[in-house]
């Protein structure tokens, strides 16, 4: 992986500024690392995460969403049905919803299922509007790569907007993960793509318009985002050929067997 070094976005006098972006209510909704050093674990060892309340609110609201679709024949600690006053799942929870929605579904499948719940999301309309808001431009890649940072990292952990090159052309429109909190979690290479990579590519892609592309390194388990570059086929894509992790996935045998597949891919 090449190394990039973290850039600070400097938006142009045309370009909304992002004050609530350094605090107020969007640091708040930003999960805390409960390490001593401040950072995500070595590799090897599971990241202590100290979550509050915007961020269990976040995996709730996403976990009900994908109850919908989950197999409630998979057990696991997410299995019990939750009603909307609920707010009780954590993160480990979330990931059991996520593994039980991938049984006896195919890739293609999962990858439906992400993009109903990420559509069921959003107002009537919200993709044509973000298309009109953010046309495929270099300002446009900068300003999501910015959102990122502060609205996923409940979901992926820390991370930081860094500069890429896009067709020739430099601009602070990547999104360094340092080590994804989903990937660490559910120690699954199919989760990571079926559930996360594939279909988040997908939908900013082909849903508003704004080409994505996220590799994974599942050797450090960090991974990279580029804002308005578009993303290489599945055929064309190193993790078409990427093997689960043999000692530490607990979904791969299980999947397989339940989806009378060779594997999660």
């Amino acid at each position: 992986m090449v190394g990039m070094s973290l850039v600070s976005v400097k938006p142009s006098p045309l370009q909304p500024q992002l004050p609530s972006l350094r605090g107020g209510v969007i640091r708040r909704i930003r999960c805390g690392i409960a390490e001593p050093s401040g950072e995500p674990a070595p590799l090897g060892q599971k990241t202590r995460y100290k979550d509050g309340i915007f961020e269990k609110a976040f995996m709730s609201l996403f976990a009900r969403k994908m109850e919908k679709y989950a197999d409630p024949a998979g057990g696991g600690k997410g299995t019990a049905k939750k009603g909307w006053w609920d707010w009780g799942y954590d993160y480990e929870s979330f990931v059991d919803v996520s593994r039980r929605v991938m049984q006896r579904r195919s890739r293609i499948q999962q990858q439906q299922v992400v993009r109903e719940v990420l559509l069921s999301m959003l107002p009537p309309g919200a993709p044509a509007q973000f298309r009109k808001l953010f046309p495929p431009t270099k300002w446009a890649a900068e300003f999501n790569a910015a959102l990122t940072v502060p609205f996923f990292d409940w979901l992926v952990g820390p991370s930081e907007v860094v500069e890429v090159e896009v067709n020739g052309v430099k601009q602070k429109s990547g999104v360094h993960i340092k080590k994804c909190r989903y990937l660490e979690n559910s120690g699954c290479v199919g989760m990571c793509v079926n559930m996360c990579k594939i279909p988040t590519q997908d939908f900013f892609t082909n849903e508003f318009g704004l080409p994505l592309t996220m590799t994974p390194n599942f050797e450090d388990m960090s991974c990279d985002m580029v804002y308005g570059q578009a993303p290489p086929t599945f055929e064309d894509d190193p993790v078409s050929k990427q093997p689960c992790y043999e000692d530490i996935c607990k979904y791969d045998s299980q999947v397989s067997n339940e989806s009378n597949m060779p594997s999660v891919f």
